[in-house]
């Protein structure tokens, strides 16, 4: 019997991964690997399989010496940890399969892989595991048919520990009528979306609830109703085994602003218990959204229609989430300010705010490239890396990037908090779907989150919280999740300016440095002083940041050694003192550095 060990690599801190509020929701990773299971439920029987999610636990040298194989899927994101995770399997002798949208995207660029399967794996994984059994397997296997879904088995969702995730996910549909110049998904999955039929999602349904979880399930569909006929069908069918089995599930998805539009689609979605979307509002800019390819978030005719949407989605019974760019051509510096309002105004408490990137096989990269704009900059390590040329000033947006993030999670939490009430003015209450604490559960909840925050934060969050219990009570629960993820975002904007800082502070004594060592009075003895007095530098500045703040793939060592190489380079070939045993130098970390 193969043994086929199922790898999903590590995703870096991120505001979507909610890595800081995990434990307080009693979790180790948002989402399982949903992916990965889908693939797992292709292999035939004679396989013995393992799943081992990075994002839980550690893949360890036992986990290699046990496989015969490793099978992997990533997102580009996680690009740094694949890498890591095949030089691992290379040196234990374990051949490498590797699927998913960063290799189907980029596999040129991948070394060490033994067999890449990409697109969708439906049709192309039977056959790769055909060849394997008959030794004939080729290095690439690409279908650019797409599947038909309604053919895709049940994931293994057995393979995983389900209380580890804040959330389960399913999938109805693939791909997206729309062509929005800064996404890969019809690149992907094509812009005719297609659907499983409503017997198989409520036979997913039925596999989660079997095996015992209760909570939040996210349909990660991007664009649920890519297909409205389809979720029109659906949606009945799942209202129906949600109220049979008591609303077990609070369900969550992405969709187009154009849902707001639709008030049937809307209706049937409240009656099969979903209380949340997230929606790709990206700028209040109507000039900037045209220029992008993204017509479904204007109307000529209706100044404040992505406000309007927003709210009556909202007055529904659903809480909007959105996605946010900066960087757009057609954006100016007032959509700094302009995106802070309008996420203020509309009370979207989760709202993600992105630098624009442009994506392998893109239109926006096709475009940028033609216009000379793209960068030579690797995609997934930092948030706060550009790789096009803006037609603002970079410095410009960078700042106003960052400024926006922390006017929106600001120390004190006060505009988190706002945003928060304002939701709950206008989000009409659901019963069914709103999650509620016994009375015994309501003290240790809102005393464990407050025992995360900073004392600067607990003047808001004990008048938020005062606020919802008079005039909201019955949002109470959902109250404390969103302080606990409130916690989450103000952190991780924290670590993003304390890494731009960094970098920043790299910069400007690097340039100090240059000046000094190009001064002709400077010999060879005080060239080497001044390199290692800033090499101690630079050193103790890292290690100034955050134990919790420090992750592998996250570009802080890569800054780094390319700092150093342009010190040594600008002592014109001095040479260098060795380190005295028991310090340390930014490309030797201490113990502290994971």
């Amino acid at each position: 019997m193969r043994k086929a060990l199922l790898v999903y690599p590590d995703f870096p801190p991120s505001y979507w991964g909610i890595d800081y509020a995990l434990e307080l929701l009693g979790a180790k990773a948002a989402f399982p690997p949903l992916g990965l299971l889908t693939v797992a439920a292709i292999f035939p029987p004679e396989y013995q399989l393992r799943v081992v999610d990075m994002n839980v636990a550690d893949l360890e040298d036992a986990d290699l010496d046990w496989a015969d194989m490793v099978f992997t899927s990533t997102m580009i994101v996680q690009r740094e940890s694949l890498r890591t995770v095949i030089e691992r399997c290379n040196r234990a002798g374990v051949p490498v399969v590797a699927g998913g949208p960063y290799p189907t995207s980029c596999h040129e660029e991948i070394a060490g892989v033994d067999h890449f399967v990409l697109d969708e794996a439906e049709e192309t994984f039977p056959r790769f595991l055909q060849d394997l059994e008959a030794g004939r397997a080729k290095p690439i296997y690409r279908e650019p048919r797409k599947p038909d879904v309604t053919r895709t088995p049940i994931p293994r969702f057995d393979l995983v520990e389900l209380q580890n995730y804040h959330a389960m996910c399913v999938q109805f549909s693939r791909g997206c009528p729309f062509d929005c110049e800064f996404c890969d998904i019809t690149k992907l999955y094509g812009r005719v979306p297609r659907t499983k039929c409503p017997q198989q999602m409520v036979e997913e349904f039925e596999a989660l609830y079997r095996l015992g979880w209760r909570g939040y399930l996210f349909l990660v569909d991007d664009n649920f109703i890519g297909n409205k006929r389809d979720a029109l069908k659906l949606l009945p069918a799942i209202a129906q085994w949600q109220q049979t089995h008591g609303f077990p599930f609070r369900l969550f998805t992405e969709a187009s602003v154009n849902l707001a539009r639709m008030d049937s689609v809307m209706d049937a979605m409240i009656e099969a218990g979903f209380n949340g979307v997230f929606l790709g509002i990206e700028t209040p800019n109507p000039e900037a959204l045209a220029i992008t390819k993204k017509p479904q978030n204007i109307s000529t005719r209706e100044p404040d229609y992505l406000l309007n949407a927003v709210r009556k989605i909202q007055h529904k019974g659903m809480q909007v989430m959105g996605g946010f760019i900066l960087g757009l051509d057609g954006d100016d510096e007032r959509v700094f300010g302009s995106q802070v309002k309008f996420i203020q105004d509309a009370g979207i408490p989760m709202a993600l705010v992105g630098l624009l990137t442009a994506l392998p096989g893109t239109d926006l990269s096709a475009r940028l490239k033609s216009e000379d704009r793209l960068l030579d900059v690797a995609v997934g390590t930092s948030t706060t890396a550009l790789n096009f040329v803006p037609q603002m000033d970079p410095r410009k947006l960078l700042d106003g990037y960052l400024r926006v993030n922390s006017t929106v999670y600001d120390p004190s939490l006060e505009n988190y908090f706002e945003r928060c009430l304002t939701l709950f003015t206008h989000l009409k209450p659901l019963p069914h779907v709103t999650p509620s604490l016994r009375p015994h559960e309501v003290y240790p909840a809102l005393m464990m989150v407050r025992g995360r925050l900073s004392p600067g934060q607990i003047p808001a969050y004990s008048r938020f919280i005062a606020t919802v219990s008079k005039n909201h009570p019955s949002m109470l629960a959902e109250a404390i999740r969103l302080a606990a993820l409130g916690y989450h975002f103000e952190k991780f904007t924290r670590h993003q300016q304390l890494f731009q800082a960094f970098k920043d502070f790299l910069e400007a004594e690097l340039t100090l440095f240059r000046e000094a060592v190009s001064d002709p009075g400077t010999n060879g003895d005080s060239c080497d002083s001044r390199r290692q007095a800033l090499l101690a530098r630079v050193d103790s500045r890292y290690r100034s940041i955050p134990a919790d703040f420090r992750f592998a793939a996250d570009g802080l060592d890569d800054v780094v050694a390319s700092f150093r190489s342009a010190v040594d380079g600008a002592t014109n070939g001095a040479p260098s003192t060795t380190t005295q045993p028991g310090t340390t130098t930014p490309d030797q970390p201490g113990p502290s550095t994971p």
